[in-house]
Order: structure tokens, then sequence, then C-alpha cells
């Protein structure tokens, strides 16, 4: 992966790096929710907690944590950033067509293959029973 160092023009930038592969817009079929814009009001729209509110927004990114697209191989596309979590996720395009998130397994770069199956190979990203590990 490529790394993108900051030139320093205020401290907070000082060594610091950002990873450039990371893409940040999603894709507008695998995300769902609506920003909360309460900001700290009750229903009369009467400020309730002061100390709260503001912030960005942050939509929510359907995870596939069942990998149930079994014995069909998928290719990484982008990797992107998750607000709402601390891990990355990837963007899978599988061979019959269908699009869906995963977390980002550790090592993976774009253009990599995934499976998930009972018979596929023990390879960091893929998925299989714990009968079959």
């Amino acid at each position: 992966m490529a790394i993108h160092l900051y030139k320093t023009s205020t401290p907070s930038t000082r060594n610091g790096a950002v990873d450039s592969q990371v893409k940040s817009n999603p894709r507008n079929n695998l995300i769902y929710g609506q920003h909360r814009c309460g900001k700290g009001r009750n229903a009369r729209g009467i400020i309730i907690a002061g100390h709260r509110g503001g912030g960005h927004k942050r939509l929510c990114r359907k995870i596939d944590f069942r990998r149930n697209e079994k014995d069909i191989y998928g290719r990484i596309v982008t990797i992107e950033y998750d607000p709402n979590r601390n891990a990355y996720i990837c963007l899978i395009h599988y061979g019959d067509g269908e699009k869906r998130y995963i977390l980002h397994p550790r090592g993976a770069i774009i253009g990599d293959t995934i499976v998930s199956g009972t018979e596929v190979p023990i390879k960091m990203g893929n998925a299989l029973p714990l009968s079959a590990v």
C-alpha cells in the first residue's frame, strides 16, 4: 500500500501519514441510516444537553459477516474508512455480479481474491466453517 506523508505546515501534521489506497465515498445501495440531528434537543426543540450536538454525518455500512456466497470468488476493489468502527472495510465484487462490504483482512491489498466455503485453502481473507479449519 502506498503511504502519503504530510508536508509539515503545523505541529499537528508533523510526522503524519495517510494510506492513499483508502477511499471514502461508499456505494449508495450498501449504506443505510439517517443523520441524528437532535443536537441535544427534546421534542419541542429546546436544548436539554448543551454539551451535545454537532459532529459529522455518519451513515452505516452494510457489512457481510455471514459470508454466505459459497465457492464464488470475489475480488477486493476498494479499501474504505468506516466512521462507525475502528476497522477498515473492503468492497468485494463477486463473480456473480454481487457487491458486498467485509471487514478488511490484515495484509490484504486491492486486487486480491477471496472465497468462502468448506473446501477452500486456508489463506488470509478466506472464510471457512469451524469444522473445516
